[in-house]
This record gives C-alpha cells, sequence and structure tokens, in this order.
C-alpha cells in the first residue's frame, strides 16, 4: 500500500471512532502509568521530560484523528489536553511517591504542539 493511499485511509471519516476508541485507551495508559507509585531508579538525564513529550504527541495525534481536523477543534484538542496534563500534575502533587512539576507540564505542551504539527503534515500529504 503507498503511502498516500495509507494516509488517506487513517484521514476518513468511518475511522474516527476507531480513533475515539484508541484514545479512550491511550488516555487509561498514560494515566496508569501518570498515577502508578515508582520506586527511586537512577535513570538518563530529561528521560521523564521525553516521556512527557512522547506520550502528548501521541495523545493529540490521536485526539486530533478522532475528530473533524478544523483549527477550531485543534484549538479544543490541545485545550483539553493542557487541562489534563495540568490535572495529571495536581494529583500527582498529593501521591507519596509522585511529585507535580510545571516543568512536566512544559513537556506535555511541547508534545502536545509536536502532534497537532504532524497532524497538519499528515493533510497536506493527503
Amino acid at each position: 500500500m503507498r503511502l498516500n493511499t495509507l494516509l488517506i485511509t487513517m484521514l476518513e471519516a468511518r475511522h474516527r471512532r476507531h480513533w475515539r476508541l484508541s484514545l479512550a485507551v491511550l488516555l487509561g495508559v498514560v494515566s496508569w502509568f501518570a498515577f502508578k507509585p515508582v520506586l527511586p531508579v537512577q535513570e538518563l538525564p530529561h528521560l521523564d521530560k521525553l516521556r512527557h513529550i512522547s506520550a502528548f504527541t501521541t495523545l493529540s495525534v490521536v485526539a486530533s484523528l478522532a475528530w473533524a481536523p478544523h483549527a477550531r477543534l485543534a484549538r479544543l484538542v490541545a485545550a483539553g489536553l493542557m487541562a489534563y496534563g495540568l490535572l495529571i500534575e495536581a494529583v500527582q502533587t498529593q501521591l507519596p511517591s509522585r511529585s507535580g512539576s510545571l516543568a512536566d507540564w512544559a513537556a506535555d505542551a511541547l508534545g502536545i504542539a509536536l502532534g497537532l504539527a504532524l497532524v497538519r503534515l499528515l493533510h497536506r500529504f493527503r
């Protein structure tokens, strides 16, 4: 299957309910990772920020594909995911093994921007 055909198929309205189901599953997975207890481990510097960026890039792409891709809806997707990211950080301040961080929320915002830019590119190649 050619890339152009694959892109057109992915963006068809008939697939939106599948994207919505995928979004619900992804929100559950991201929430589980965000709220599960963590053990202090030595990890690479800034790996946490890369996780935030990749999670919210994926969420914004899937959320954008779940609804008609208009500029107004892209702003709603961004606002909704920013609120979700802020909720995660607020809840993490109440969890014993977690801590909320504005830097994490900024990484979420970067991921959202990257995801929305990627969706715009997908529509250009359509």
